[in-house]
């Protein structure tokens, strides 16, 4: 297994494991919560087969990576991000992250310049702001935020079980899943610790970055699933499309949350459309 070291707060060394497939262009994808790299199976599978060198790695308290007590807000993620592109010396590389991985996408251009990045890519992303306020009526309320916390504290299988189904749009009649794909998500989920799952959930949920996403200075694409009832596409991937008018916008009708599954064929060729762009 191939890692990278990096450091927390604390000056503790964690090491970030990640997956360094094919050859050509780097694409980095960055994972989702609760999951970690292995959610991008398909898609590594699909780049790769067109000529593109993919990494994908697991956030810190995720999958194999080490499992510190802190660092699990934006700019301790977006330095782990630095060190996996400045170990790898990656350069003209395209940078997608999916649902909490739009965060460190976001941060990584604000608080790093960018380096390294020629295109980014925000995938059922939860910048610019998910939490409802005043000034963001259309982000999820704080009560919701609130029944996660207490879900994970009170449960965390239980919990999580039932997150991963809404996830998916998953239903009575409409199961566009299997539930083995449910129980393998559960799996992963539960290698993370419950202070990394909690610490990152508190992050993505709460972190405003509608001040950041001006900082993206290089061809963006924005895939969002109009069905998503966990991350809402009113205050996210269209708020995300109005902060960055020269990005290019897909809705995805009738798609859910997890459209890296439920949608594979077509983000695939999406994303291998627009990274084979000059």
């Amino acid at each position: 297994m191939k890692f990278i070291k990096t450091t927390s707060a604390s000056g503790e060394e964690v090491s970030i494991h990640y997956q360094d497939l094919g050859k050509g262009r780097p694409v980095i994808l960055v994972h989702g919560w609760p999951l970690d790299h292995q959610m991008w199976d398909y898609q590594s599978a699909a780049l790769t087969d067109a000529g593109f060198r993919v990494i994908s790695y697991d956030r810190r308290g995720f999958g194999k990576s080490d499992k510190p007590l802190d660092g699990y807000d934006y700019d301790t993620l977006a330095d782990d991000l630095k060190a996996v592109i400045e170990e790898l010396k990656l350069e003209d590389a395209v940078l997608a992250g999916f649902s909490m991985g739009g965060g460190e996408v976001v941060r990584y251009f604000s608080r790093h310049g960018g380096k390294g990045i020629a295109k980014a890519i925000l995938i059922s992303s939860i910048a610019p702001y998910m939490l409802q306020t005043a000034d963001n009526p259309d982000g999820v309320p704080q009560e919701k935020i609130d029944e996660i916390t207490a879900g994970l504290i009170a449960d965390r299988p239980g919990f999580l079980g039932t997150f991963t189904k809404q996830f998916y749009g998953q239903g009575l009649l409409n199961k566009p899943v299997s539930s083995e794909r449910l129980a393998t998500d559960l799996n992963i989920a539960m290698q993370a610790t419950l202070k990394s799952t909690l610490g990152c959930a508190a992050a993505f949920s709460s972190t405003d970055l509608r001040g950041e996403m001006k900082t993206i200075n290089v061809p963006t694409l924005i895939i969002h699933g109009d069905e998503d009832q966990t991350v809402p596409i009113k205050a996210t991937g269209e708020q995300a499309a109005q902060l960055l008018p020269e990005a290019e916008y897909i809705v995805y009708e009738g798609e859910p949350h997890g459209l890296f599954i439920t949608a594979k064929d077509r983000l695939n060729a999406d994303l291998i459309d627009f990274i084979s762009r000059s």
